[in-house]
């Protein structure tokens, strides 16, 4: 069972995207299934819940939603540029009107020289185009990846409220 945080925004997003008949897609890097996770508990999820990805690999990103090997190369998996992408691929190859992307280092490796252990960015893929945000995060492992979680389920439920007509689009 997720967070109690999660279920709540899985709840709220389930609820937005049957009231609009909306789809949704995730495209999960860093955490693993959790937003996927989060979204299937609900029950009635299959209502509007398309599929997901879980693209922990640079193989994936490319095979599985297309994400050009130039843009891994030049940016690297952790990058605005590849959340962005990632969302392209999973909203085009499941053909949602929505869809979430995650890319970051949960730690306790894996930082750079400039990308340090809890930055992730995520992204939502829509008709309207990309709305991408960054986060660095400073709790270990475990937290990291559910506050990646809560970020993508709360920039889910922003976009999909927008296009839904609840809200102004604040692009």
């Amino acid at each position: 069972m997720p967070e109690p945080d999660l279920r709540a925004l899985a709840e709220r997003l389930q609820e937005i995207c049957l009231a609009a008949g909306l789809t949704v897609a995730t495209a999960e890097s860093c955490t693993g299934g959790r937003i996927s996770d989060a979204l299937t508990d609900v029950a009635g999820a299959s209502g509007y819940l398309r599929g997901g990805v879980v693209a922990y690999s640079d193989h994936a990103k490319k095979a599985v939603l297309g994400v050009p090997a130039s843009v891994i190369g030049q940016h690297g998996a952790v990058s605005a540029q590849v959340a962005s992408a990632m969302a392209s691929g999973a909203r085009e190859r499941l053909g949602a009107d929505l869809a979430v992307a995650v890319t970051g280092i949960a730690g306790p490796s894996g930082a750079t020289v400039g990308k340090p252990v809890g930055l992730t960015y995520v992204a939502v893929a829509d008709a309207a185009g990309i709305d991408l945000r960054r986060f660095t995060w400073h709790g270990d492992r475990g937290s990291n990846k559910a506050a990646s979680a809560r970020a993508a389920l709360e920039l889910l439920v922003e976009r999909a409220a927008v296009i839904a007509g609840r809200d102004r689009d604040p692009r």
